[in-house]
């Protein structure tokens, strides 16, 4: 019994398939707007992972339990400035 083998990515274009999608891409875009369409696409892939960085350390710091005390909410703020006794000039 032998098992035939199975590409790990069948749907995958090979050279001469790869040449052909570049060569409609010049075809329909023009040989200048390409650079332009790679610039563009790398900016937004940069923009991307650097939000996507923002939101992962703001997760960290959220699940952190480095044992530093949470600031204290607006409301405990004020009450604490409630009880402390007023000074009269």
């Amino acid at each position: 019994m032998h098992d035939p083998i199975v590409p790990l990515f069948p749907g995958l274009p090979g050279g001469p398939e790869l040449l052909i999608v570049l060569f409609v891409l010049v075809l329909l875009f023009g040989a200048n707007k390409i650079p332009k369409l790679a610039r563009s696409t790398g900016q937004a892939m940069g923009e991307f992972k650097r939000g996507r960085e923002e939101i992962e350390e703001e997760l960290q710091e959220g699940a952190d339990p480095s044992g530093e005390e949470a600031p204290t909410s607006a409301t405990e703020e004020t009450a604490e400035a409630s009880t402390e006794p007023e000074q009269s000039s």
